[in-house]
Protein backbone atom coordinates (compact mmCIF):
# COMPACT_ATOMS: atom_id res chain seq x y z
CA UNK A 1 0.00 0.00 0.00
CA UNK A 2 2.51 2.38 0.65
CA UNK A 3 4.46 1.53 -2.11
CA UNK A 4 0.62 2.37 -3.97
CA UNK A 5 0.75 5.46 -2.43
CA UNK A 6 4.37 6.88 -3.08
CA UNK A 7 3.80 6.52 -6.54
CA UNK A 8 0.27 8.23 -6.94
CA UNK A 9 1.73 10.75 -4.79
CA UNK A 10 4.60 10.90 -7.26
CA UNK A 11 2.33 11.16 -9.94
CA UNK A 12 0.02 13.67 -8.59
CA UNK A 13 2.55 16.19 -8.21
CA UNK A 14 4.58 15.87 -11.47
CA UNK A 15 1.32 16.52 -13.29
CA UNK A 16 1.32 19.74 -11.11
CA UNK A 17 5.00 20.60 -11.54
CA UNK A 18 6.48 19.29 -14.93
CA UNK A 19 4.93 21.76 -17.10
CA UNK A 20 6.54 24.69 -15.83
CA UNK A 21 9.49 23.75 -15.09
CA UNK A 22 10.63 20.11 -17.29
CA UNK A 23 14.43 20.43 -16.54
CA UNK A 24 14.10 20.67 -13.11
CA UNK A 25 12.04 17.51 -12.62
CA UNK A 26 13.11 15.43 -15.67
CA UNK A 27 13.28 15.75 -19.71
CA UNK A 28 9.79 13.06 -20.25
CA UNK A 29 7.14 12.62 -18.01
CA UNK A 30 8.75 8.97 -17.20
CA UNK A 31 11.79 10.86 -15.68
CA UNK A 32 9.63 13.35 -13.79
CA UNK A 33 7.71 10.24 -11.95
CA UNK A 34 10.75 8.47 -11.22
CA UNK A 35 12.57 11.99 -9.74
CA UNK A 36 9.21 12.77 -7.69
CA UNK A 37 9.02 8.89 -6.25
CA UNK A 38 12.79 8.66 -6.13
CA UNK A 39 13.22 11.99 -4.14
CA UNK A 40 10.70 11.20 -1.73
CA UNK A 41 12.48 7.87 -0.86
CA UNK A 42 15.80 9.24 -0.56
CA UNK A 43 14.67 12.11 1.47
CA UNK A 44 12.87 9.93 3.85
CA UNK A 45 15.90 7.35 4.11
CA UNK A 46 18.35 10.17 4.57
CA UNK A 47 16.05 11.88 7.67
CA UNK A 48 15.70 8.52 9.26
CA UNK A 49 20.05 8.50 8.35
CA UNK A 50 20.05 5.24 6.30
CA UNK A 51 22.24 6.86 4.09
CA UNK A 52 23.30 3.64 2.36
CA UNK A 53 20.05 2.82 2.12
CA UNK A 54 19.69 6.48 0.28
CA UNK A 55 22.13 5.90 -2.01
CA UNK A 56 19.61 4.29 -5.27
CA UNK A 57 17.30 6.59 -5.12
CA UNK A 58 19.31 9.90 -5.01
CA UNK A 59 21.17 7.91 -7.65
CA UNK A 60 18.19 8.06 -9.69
CA UNK A 61 17.49 11.76 -9.33
CA UNK A 62 20.99 12.49 -9.77
CA UNK A 63 20.54 11.04 -13.41
CA UNK A 64 16.98 12.23 -14.17
CA UNK A 65 17.08 15.57 -12.96
CA UNK A 66 20.23 17.00 -12.07
CA UNK A 67 19.29 20.40 -11.42
CA UNK A 68 16.16 20.06 -9.27
CA UNK A 69 17.25 21.16 -6.20
CA UNK A 70 20.96 21.73 -4.42
CA UNK A 71 20.64 20.01 -1.70
CA UNK A 72 20.76 17.52 -4.15
CA UNK A 73 24.47 17.56 -4.30
CA UNK A 74 24.77 18.67 -0.67
CA UNK A 75 23.08 15.63 1.23
CA UNK A 76 24.70 13.40 -1.80
CA UNK A 77 28.03 14.51 0.22
CA UNK A 78 27.12 12.56 3.41
CA UNK A 79 25.63 9.59 1.04
CA UNK A 80 29.18 9.07 -0.96
CA UNK A 81 31.02 9.46 1.99
CA UNK A 82 28.81 6.75 4.00
CA UNK A 83 29.28 4.75 1.08
CA UNK A 84 33.13 5.08 1.18
CA UNK A 85 33.25 4.41 4.59
CA UNK A 86 30.91 1.46 4.52
CA UNK A 87 33.85 -0.50 2.59
CA UNK A 88 37.49 -1.17 2.72
CA UNK A 89 37.95 -1.88 -0.74
CA UNK A 90 40.76 -0.01 -2.52
CA UNK A 91 38.70 -0.02 -6.23
CA UNK A 92 35.70 0.70 -4.64
CA UNK A 93 36.81 4.09 -2.47
CA UNK A 94 38.43 4.81 -5.39
CA UNK A 95 35.21 4.85 -7.76
CA UNK A 96 32.99 6.66 -4.94
CA UNK A 97 35.75 9.43 -4.46
CA UNK A 98 35.70 9.71 -8.88
CA UNK A 99 32.30 9.43 -8.23
CA UNK A 100 31.62 12.51 -5.43
CA UNK A 101 34.16 14.91 -7.87
CA UNK A 102 31.93 13.88 -10.44
CA UNK A 103 28.80 15.25 -8.72
CA UNK A 104 30.20 18.44 -7.29
CA UNK A 105 31.28 19.01 -11.15
CA UNK A 106 27.46 18.61 -11.71
CA UNK A 107 26.66 21.36 -8.98
CA UNK A 108 28.69 24.01 -10.50
CA UNK A 109 26.97 22.87 -13.84
CA UNK A 110 23.69 23.29 -12.24
CA UNK A 111 23.81 26.00 -9.44
CA UNK A 112 27.87 27.77 -10.27
CA UNK A 113 29.25 28.63 -6.82
CA UNK A 114 32.50 27.50 -8.32
CA UNK A 115 34.97 28.94 -5.99
CA UNK A 116 33.02 27.55 -3.30
CA UNK A 117 32.44 24.01 -4.79
CA UNK A 118 36.04 23.62 -6.02
CA UNK A 119 37.53 24.41 -2.30
CA UNK A 120 34.72 21.55 -1.55
CA UNK A 121 36.56 19.13 -3.80
CA UNK A 122 39.48 19.83 -2.19
CA UNK A 123 38.47 19.69 1.24
CA UNK A 124 36.43 16.48 0.70
CA UNK A 125 39.38 14.71 -1.41
CA UNK A 126 41.90 15.64 1.38
CA UNK A 127 40.05 13.99 3.87
CA UNK A 128 39.72 10.64 1.86
CA UNK A 129 42.54 10.50 0.35
CA UNK A 130 45.35 12.38 2.13
CA UNK A 131 48.65 12.78 0.70
CA UNK A 132 48.11 10.27 -1.88
CA UNK A 133 45.77 13.12 -3.46
CA UNK A 134 47.92 15.97 -2.76
CA UNK A 135 48.30 17.52 -6.30
CA UNK A 136 44.63 17.01 -6.99
CA UNK A 137 43.39 18.44 -4.00
CA UNK A 138 46.14 21.32 -3.74
CA UNK A 139 44.93 21.98 -7.43
CA UNK A 140 41.27 22.22 -6.35
CA UNK A 141 42.13 24.07 -3.38
CA UNK A 142 44.65 26.95 -5.99
CA UNK A 143 41.55 26.87 -8.33
CA UNK A 144 38.95 28.19 -5.82
CA UNK A 145 41.29 30.72 -4.59
CA UNK A 146 41.55 32.18 -8.38
CA UNK A 147 38.18 32.09 -8.93
CA UNK A 148 37.05 33.88 -5.40
CA UNK A 149 39.46 33.99 -2.83
CA UNK A 150 37.73 37.18 -0.89
CA UNK A 151 34.20 35.12 -0.59
CA UNK A 152 35.89 31.32 0.48
CA UNK A 153 35.06 30.06 3.78
CA UNK A 154 37.74 31.24 6.21
CA UNK A 155 39.19 27.11 6.74
CA UNK A 156 39.20 26.90 2.87
CA UNK A 157 41.63 29.82 3.26
CA UNK A 158 43.65 28.29 5.38
CA UNK A 159 43.36 24.91 4.10
CA UNK A 160 45.20 26.11 0.79
CA UNK A 161 47.48 27.89 2.69
CA UNK A 162 48.74 24.38 4.64
CA UNK A 163 48.22 22.47 1.49
CA UNK A 164 50.55 24.87 -0.68
CA UNK A 165 53.41 24.25 2.72
CA UNK A 166 52.57 20.27 1.76
CA UNK A 167 52.73 20.75 -1.58
CA UNK A 168 56.08 22.68 -2.00
CA UNK A 169 57.95 20.55 1.34
CA UNK A 170 57.25 17.49 -0.94
CA UNK A 171 58.83 18.65 -3.63
CA UNK A 172 56.17 19.51 -6.29
CA UNK A 173 57.05 23.28 -6.56
CA UNK A 174 59.87 25.52 -4.95
CA UNK A 175 59.39 28.31 -1.96
CA UNK A 176 58.48 30.95 -4.70
CA UNK A 177 55.34 29.07 -4.17
CA UNK A 178 54.04 29.22 -1.01
CA UNK A 179 55.27 33.21 -1.15
CA UNK A 180 53.26 34.04 -3.71
CA UNK A 181 50.33 32.24 -2.18
CA UNK A 182 51.01 33.76 1.16
CA UNK A 183 50.55 37.08 -0.77
CA UNK A 184 47.15 35.73 -2.39
CA UNK A 185 45.86 34.11 1.32
CA UNK A 186 47.26 37.71 3.24
CA UNK A 187 44.91 39.69 0.89
CA UNK A 188 42.14 37.61 1.27
CA UNK A 189 42.30 37.64 5.02
CA UNK A 190 42.71 41.20 5.36
CA UNK A 191 39.07 41.29 3.41
CA UNK A 192 37.56 39.27 5.86
CA UNK A 193 38.97 40.92 8.41
CA UNK A 194 37.76 44.27 7.27
CA UNK A 195 34.42 42.68 6.41
CA UNK A 196 33.70 41.36 9.77
CA UNK A 197 31.64 42.80 12.38
CA UNK A 198 31.05 40.16 15.10
CA UNK A 199 34.42 40.61 17.27
CA UNK A 200 34.04 36.53 18.18
CA UNK A 201 34.63 35.90 14.25
CA UNK A 202 37.18 38.37 13.95
CA UNK A 203 39.09 36.89 16.32
CA UNK A 204 38.75 33.41 14.83
CA UNK A 205 39.91 35.30 11.75
CA UNK A 206 43.03 36.78 13.42
CA UNK A 207 43.74 33.37 14.75
CA UNK A 208 43.96 31.96 10.85
CA UNK A 209 46.14 34.87 10.70
CA UNK A 210 48.53 34.08 13.04
CA UNK A 211 48.47 30.15 11.95
CA UNK A 212 49.09 31.55 8.46
CA UNK A 213 52.10 33.87 9.47
CA UNK A 214 53.48 30.94 12.05
CA UNK A 215 53.34 28.68 8.69
CA UNK A 216 54.82 31.14 6.60
CA UNK A 217 57.86 31.90 9.50
CA UNK A 218 60.52 29.54 8.00
CA UNK A 219 60.05 30.59 4.59
CA UNK A 220 59.78 34.52 5.43
CA UNK A 221 63.37 35.45 5.92
CA UNK A 222 64.08 39.04 3.86
CA UNK A 223 67.37 36.89 2.55
CA UNK A 224 64.98 34.30 0.94
CA UNK A 225 62.62 36.94 -0.61
CA UNK A 226 65.10 38.93 -1.86
CA UNK A 227 66.52 36.03 -3.72
CA UNK A 228 62.86 34.47 -4.91
CA UNK A 229 61.79 38.14 -5.95
CA UNK A 230 65.21 39.12 -7.35
CA UNK A 231 65.06 36.58 -9.83
CA UNK A 232 61.37 37.58 -10.78
CA UNK A 233 62.43 41.66 -10.70
CA UNK A 234 65.54 40.73 -13.17
CA UNK A 235 63.66 38.74 -15.75
CA UNK A 236 60.36 41.38 -16.07
CA UNK A 237 61.33 44.74 -14.42
CA UNK A 238 58.60 46.43 -15.96
CA UNK A 239 55.83 43.83 -14.37
CA UNK A 240 53.51 46.49 -12.54
CA UNK A 241 51.49 43.37 -11.20
CA UNK A 242 54.91 41.53 -9.95
CA UNK A 243 56.49 45.24 -9.05
CA UNK A 244 53.11 45.33 -6.22
CA UNK A 245 53.66 42.00 -5.23
CA UNK A 246 57.29 42.70 -4.26
CA UNK A 247 56.65 45.64 -2.55
CA UNK A 248 53.75 44.31 -0.94
CA UNK A 249 55.46 41.27 0.62
CA UNK A 250 58.83 43.35 1.26
CA UNK A 251 56.92 45.60 3.18
CA UNK A 252 54.31 42.84 5.01
CA UNK A 253 57.45 41.45 6.55
CA UNK A 254 59.90 44.60 6.98
CA UNK A 255 62.14 44.10 4.44
CA UNK A 256 61.98 47.94 3.12
CA UNK A 257 65.66 48.20 3.59
CA UNK A 258 66.44 45.95 1.29
CA UNK A 259 67.86 47.15 -2.38
CA UNK A 260 65.58 45.49 -3.96
CA UNK A 261 62.58 46.79 -2.58
CA UNK A 262 64.10 49.86 -3.09
CA UNK A 263 64.46 49.38 -6.53
CA UNK A 264 60.92 47.99 -7.34
CA UNK A 265 59.06 50.37 -5.75
CA UNK A 266 61.55 53.13 -7.81
CA UNK A 267 60.41 51.64 -11.01
CA UNK A 268 57.04 50.86 -9.81
CA UNK A 269 56.49 54.36 -9.11
CA UNK A 270 58.10 55.22 -12.30
CA UNK A 271 55.39 53.06 -14.44
CA UNK A 272 52.20 53.74 -11.81
CA UNK A 273 53.06 56.74 -10.01
CA UNK A 274 50.79 57.22 -6.70
CA UNK A 275 50.51 58.84 -3.57
CA UNK A 276 51.47 55.89 -1.98
CA UNK A 277 54.74 54.99 -3.76
CA UNK A 278 55.93 58.63 -4.00
CA UNK A 279 55.40 58.57 0.06
CA UNK A 280 57.47 54.86 -0.01
CA UNK A 281 59.96 56.48 -2.16
CA UNK A 282 60.59 59.68 -0.33
CA UNK A 283 60.92 57.67 2.81
CA UNK A 284 63.80 55.71 1.64
CA UNK A 285 65.80 58.31 0.26
CA UNK A 286 65.26 60.03 3.29
CA UNK A 287 66.63 57.02 5.15
CA UNK A 288 69.37 57.47 2.57
CA UNK A 289 70.17 60.68 3.44
CA UNK A 290 69.07 61.69 0.11
CA UNK A 291 66.99 64.52 1.63
CA UNK A 292 66.75 67.11 -1.60
CA UNK A 293 65.03 63.75 -3.59
CA UNK A 294 62.92 62.88 -0.47
CA UNK A 295 61.41 66.30 -0.46
CA UNK A 296 60.74 66.47 -3.94
CA UNK A 297 58.72 62.49 -3.67
CA UNK A 298 57.10 63.98 -0.50
CA UNK A 299 55.55 67.05 -2.61
CA UNK A 300 54.90 64.66 -5.70
CA UNK A 301 52.59 62.20 -2.62
CA UNK A 302 51.08 65.36 -0.89
CA UNK A 303 49.23 66.21 -4.57
CA UNK A 304 47.02 63.47 -4.64
CA UNK A 305 46.86 61.89 -0.84
CA UNK A 306 43.90 61.29 1.08
CA UNK A 307 43.60 64.12 4.27
CA UNK A 308 44.07 61.05 6.73
CA UNK A 309 47.71 60.92 5.39
CA UNK A 310 48.98 63.96 5.22
CA UNK A 311 50.20 64.49 8.72
CA UNK A 312 52.87 61.96 8.12
CA UNK A 313 53.95 63.22 4.97
CA UNK A 314 53.78 66.53 6.08
CA UNK A 315 56.22 65.78 9.08
CA UNK A 316 58.67 63.56 6.98
CA UNK A 317 58.54 67.21 4.87
CA UNK A 318 59.76 69.35 7.55
CA UNK A 319 62.20 66.80 8.77
CA UNK A 320 63.66 66.69 4.41
CA UNK A 321 63.94 70.96 4.79
CA UNK A 322 65.24 70.73 8.17
CA UNK A 323 68.15 68.32 7.17
CA UNK A 324 68.86 70.41 4.42
CA UNK A 325 68.94 73.43 6.52
CA UNK A 326 65.69 75.41 5.15
CA UNK A 327 64.47 75.64 8.77
CA UNK A 328 61.60 77.95 7.36
CA UNK A 329 60.17 75.83 5.06
CA UNK A 330 60.62 73.12 7.52
CA UNK A 331 58.86 74.98 10.45
CA UNK A 332 56.34 75.13 7.67
CA UNK A 333 55.18 71.61 7.20
CA UNK A 334 55.12 70.82 10.94
CA UNK A 335 52.76 73.56 11.21
CA UNK A 336 50.72 72.08 8.70
CA UNK A 337 50.65 69.11 10.25
CA UNK A 338 49.60 70.68 13.67
CA UNK A 339 46.92 72.09 11.71
CA UNK A 340 45.54 68.62 10.76
CA UNK A 341 46.12 67.47 13.99
CA UNK A 342 45.95 69.35 16.38
CA UNK A 343 46.06 67.47 19.50
CA UNK A 344 49.77 66.38 19.13
CA UNK A 345 52.82 67.35 20.44
CA UNK A 346 54.89 65.78 17.40
CA UNK A 347 54.85 68.96 15.53
CA UNK A 348 55.51 71.68 18.73
CA UNK A 349 58.71 69.59 19.70
CA UNK A 350 60.23 69.14 16.27
CA UNK A 351 59.77 73.20 15.71
CA UNK A 352 61.45 73.32 19.49
CA UNK A 353 64.05 71.08 17.72
CA UNK A 354 64.41 73.08 14.64
CA UNK A 355 65.18 76.78 16.93
CA UNK A 356 67.45 74.98 18.57
CA UNK A 357 69.39 73.78 15.42
CA UNK A 358 68.80 77.06 13.60
CA UNK A 359 70.29 79.24 16.60
CA UNK A 360 73.51 79.59 15.29
CA UNK A 361 72.02 81.46 11.92
CA UNK A 362 70.63 84.10 14.56
CA UNK A 363 71.94 87.12 15.23
CA UNK A 364 71.08 88.47 18.81
CA UNK A 365 73.80 89.65 20.19
CA UNK A 366 73.85 86.63 22.24
CA UNK A 367 75.58 84.07 20.22
CA UNK A 368 71.73 82.72 19.02
CA UNK A 369 70.89 82.26 22.32
CA UNK A 370 67.24 83.90 22.10
CA UNK A 371 66.40 80.61 20.13
CA UNK A 372 66.09 78.70 22.98
CA UNK A 373 63.83 80.90 24.56
CA UNK A 374 61.70 80.10 21.30
CA UNK A 375 62.60 76.36 21.63
CA UNK A 376 61.35 75.93 25.01
CA UNK A 377 58.06 77.75 24.05
CA UNK A 378 57.29 75.50 21.28
CA UNK A 379 58.11 72.49 23.81
CA UNK A 380 55.66 74.10 26.68
CA UNK A 381 53.33 74.34 23.68
CA UNK A 382 53.27 70.74 23.02
CA UNK A 383 53.03 69.83 26.35
CA UNK A 384 49.98 72.16 26.22
CA UNK A 385 47.83 69.70 23.68
CA UNK A 386 49.02 66.91 24.10
CA UNK A 387 49.19 65.49 27.83
CA UNK A 388 49.97 62.00 26.44
CA UNK A 389 52.69 60.41 28.96
CA UNK A 390 55.34 59.79 25.91
CA UNK A 391 55.24 63.80 24.88
CA UNK A 392 55.18 65.33 28.07
CA UNK A 393 58.22 63.37 28.96
CA UNK A 394 59.56 64.16 25.48
CA UNK A 395 58.79 67.94 25.70
CA UNK A 396 59.88 68.16 29.40
CA UNK A 397 63.35 66.87 28.41
CA UNK A 398 63.83 69.24 25.92
CA UNK A 399 62.95 72.14 28.25
CA UNK A 400 65.26 70.84 30.42
CA UNK A 401 68.17 71.13 27.87
CA UNK A 402 67.45 73.98 26.05
CA UNK A 403 66.82 76.20 29.44
CA UNK A 404 70.39 75.20 30.00
CA UNK A 405 71.63 77.62 27.19
CA UNK A 406 69.79 80.62 28.76
CA UNK A 407 71.85 83.77 28.02
CA UNK A 408 73.46 84.80 31.98
CA UNK A 409 72.22 86.98 33.62
CA UNK A 410 75.27 89.58 32.89
CA UNK A 411 75.01 89.15 29.10
CA UNK A 412 71.57 89.56 28.72
CA UNK A 413 71.74 92.85 31.28
CA UNK A 414 74.83 94.24 28.84
CA UNK A 415 72.04 94.57 26.11
CA UNK A 416 69.20 95.91 28.35
CA UNK A 417 67.13 92.58 28.59
CA UNK A 418 65.85 91.89 31.74
CA UNK A 419 63.63 88.91 33.00
CA UNK A 420 60.02 88.80 31.75
CA UNK A 421 60.43 91.48 28.95
CA UNK A 422 58.98 90.60 25.94
CA UNK A 423 61.51 89.89 22.80
CA UNK A 424 61.56 89.05 19.61
CA UNK A 425 63.60 86.61 18.34
CA UNK A 426 65.75 87.99 14.78
CA UNK A 427 66.03 86.18 11.57
CA UNK A 428 63.99 83.24 9.96
CA UNK A 429 62.61 82.56 13.68
CA UNK A 430 60.75 85.75 13.99
CA UNK A 431 58.96 84.82 16.74
CA UNK A 432 57.72 87.20 19.65
CA UNK A 433 58.88 85.37 23.35
CA UNK A 434 60.01 86.11 27.05
CA UNK A 435 63.20 86.96 28.40
CA UNK A 436 64.83 84.73 30.79
CA UNK A 437 68.34 83.89 31.82
CA UNK A 438 70.74 81.56 34.22
CA UNK A 439 72.93 82.66 36.90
Amino acid sequence: MKTIKFLTLGLIMTMSVFSASAQKWGKTPEDSVSCVTNTFLYREAFKNKQYLEAYEPWKECLDKCPANNKNLYIRGVTILKSRFNATKDAAERKAIVDELMKMYDLRIQYFGEAAEVNARKAFDLEQLCGNAALKEYYAFYAEAMRLGANTLDLAFVERFFDATVKYVTSGNADTTLIVDNYDLVSDALDALVSAETDSAKKAEIYGVIAHVENRFSPFASCDELVKIYSKKFAATPDDVTLLKKITTILRKKKCMDTELFFSATEKLHALDPSPSTAYLMAQMCYNKKRYGDAAKYINDALEGAEEKDKYNMYILQGLCYANNNSYSAARSSYNKAADLEPSKGEPYRLISQLYASGAHAVSDGMGGRSAYWAAVDAARKAISVDGSPENVEAANNLIRSYSGHFPKQDVAFMLDLIDGNSFTVPGWIGVTTTVRTRK
